[in-house]
């Protein structure tokens, strides 16, 4: 596998080390991981390259590939724009947000395409007096340019997306179809964005056990060592 030198370690290069996260994350993990990627110095054509025939992982990273965005800036901005892509609406990641004056008002997360809505990841950062200040100020620009902002905090991505749906289908003004919610359900169940997933992904990644300790394992206990 090819490497480079790191501050003095020999590290796997970027695309590589994508393949071979390929093999055990789940979809959306891996999304996450190659919009870090693409954001630095990896490349579309370097992810291509590793996507060679019968190599381990190439099927979900092909598909990683084709759902990632450089544009996004955080785990959880990813995590958000996935969503929106499960759920059947189009965004613009890093949409500029100008007044009928032309003059600038906010950089969004997300911007729902054809709208004058915007959402965005509101993480811990966002609960501190000085950048509450400055979010309040921001929100006010934004209203008074016409523009609707909504936040959204991890609990609302992993916990209540239900109600995350049921709020785009009235923005949009489009009926409620529940498959949409059935397809973020089965993304993030499998993710290590729930316990199940991490639970899964822990399976995966543990040590095979020898032949014995599966015998013995599986070998029931007698009655009167009960």
């Amino acid at each position: 596998m090819p490497a480079t030198d790191v501050r003095g370690v020999r590290v796997a290069d970027p695309a590589h080390t994508l393949l071979a996260c390929a093999r055990d994350l789940a979809l959306l993990d891996l999304v996450v991981l190659v919009d870090s990627a693409l954001r630095s110095s990896c490349t579309v054509e370097d992810v291509r390259a590793v996507c060679t025939p019968r190599r381990r992982g190439v099927v979900a990273l092909r598909e990683a590939l084709t759902l990632a965005d450089p544009r996004a800036e955080s785990p959880w901005e990813s995590v958000l724009r996935l969503m929106h892509v499960a759920f059947d609406v189009q965004v613009v990641p890093q949409h500029t947000v100008h007044d009928d004056a032309g003059r600038f008002v906010a950089r969004a997360d997300l911007w729902l395409e054809g709208t004058t809505t915007i959402h965005e990841y509101d993480g811990a950062v966002h609960r501190t007096a000085d950048q509450h200040r400055a979010d309040l100020r921001r929100d006010r620009a934004l209203v008074g340019a016409g523009w609707t902002r909504r936040g959204f905090t991890a609990s609302d991505l992993c916990d209540r997306p239900a109600e995350v749906l049921h709020d785009l289908d009235r923005a949009l003004g489009r009926p409620h179809v529940p498959e949409r919610l059935r397809r973020w359900a089965t993304l993030l169940d499998q993710s290590t964005f729930t316990a199940r997933g991490r639970a899964r992904l822990l399976r995966r990644l543990a040590p095979p056990q020898p032949a014995r300790v599966r015998s013995l394992a599986a070998r029931p206990t007698p009655d009167h060592a009960v």
